[in-house]
């Protein structure tokens, strides 16, 4: 009850906060963290409250990347807004066709499509979508350079999109203050099916991605942190050299969120 209210206290300075230049400061010494783990990248952290961004490496944050699977939360909500998918315990029956990845091989609701990051799931809802519906709600959320070029199959994962890390910290923040342009069911419903964590201190709602078809591939993590006080959004960005580095998306992410004091120690 607390944390609804908490968001409603927020939504009149957010719609404020998006009319005017926010404060960016910049905090070079995150950039350890990246060196550490033997990549580059860059980390956006947006605090609700004080209208404040903090960033590593700004010129890589105002850069713009192909999105890959973090576009799963513009889809489920163009899926739910248009239709397409009733709500998140629509079942998409599994094609009988086996993959890579083991855990897509069954049947999936849209909540454990999102989790496991079903990529044929998402690309049927595109299809369903259509094209001039996709392109009008990827318009109207501003979302990156807007450009679906490159196939309703494919564009978010090797074709013309490209968002930048500050640019998906800016979406998320209309999301989780429902000020986006679809119905707030849609919106609710996605922030539902976007729970990763939720302790009595904190409660994480996050997303990776991972554009596996360039080189060097690139990694993402975004999401936010909900606290009792306030609310922190945040996305991480970074090059992937090797699979076994995709594990320090989240880590690099949590260990920042934790020396900022926005994570316990023991998350």
């Amino acid at each position: 009850m607390r944390r609804k209210l908490m968001l409603a206290l927020f939504i009149m300075p957010l719609l404020c906060a998006m009319s005017r230049a926010a404060e960016f400061r910049e905090r070079p010494e995150w950039t350890r963290y990246f060196t550490d783990a033997g990549t580059q990248g860059t980390f956006v952290l947006y605090d609700l409250q004080h209208d404040r961004y903090q960033v590593s490496d700004r010129q890589r944050a105002d850069t713009r990347f192909i999105p890959a699977s973090t576009f799963k939360i513009p889809n489920s909500l163009i899926a739910l807004d248009t239709g397409v998918v009733t709500d998140e315990h629509h079942v998409f029956p599994w094609d009988k066709m086996k993959r890579e990845d083991a855990s897509w091989n069954r049947d999936h609701t849209l909540r454990t499509a999102l989790k496991y990051s079903v990529v044929p799931i998402y690309q049927g809802i595109a299809r369903q979508v259509g094209v001039q519906r996709m392109q009008e709600y990827v318009t109207k959320f501003h979302y990156g350079n807007t450009d679906i070029s490159g196939g309703i199959e494919q564009f978010w994962l090797d074709g013309g999109l490209r968002i930048s890390p500050v640019e998906q910290v800016q979406f998320l923040v209309k999301l989780y203050g429902n000020a986006l342009p679809v119905q707030e069911r849609s919106q609710r419903i996605v922030k539902d099916i976007l729970l990763t964590e939720a302790t009595a201190a904190y409660i994480l709602r996050a997303k990776t991605g991972y554009g596996v078809r360039f080189t060097p591939s690139i990694g993402w993590w975004v999401g936010w942190v909900e606290r009792e006080d306030n609310t922190y959004v945040f996305a991480l960005n970074m090059d992937i050299t090797s699979k076994e580095q995709l594990g320090e998306r989240i880590a690099i992410a949590k260990a920042i969120l934790r020396a900022e004091g926005i994570l316990p120690h023991s998350s």
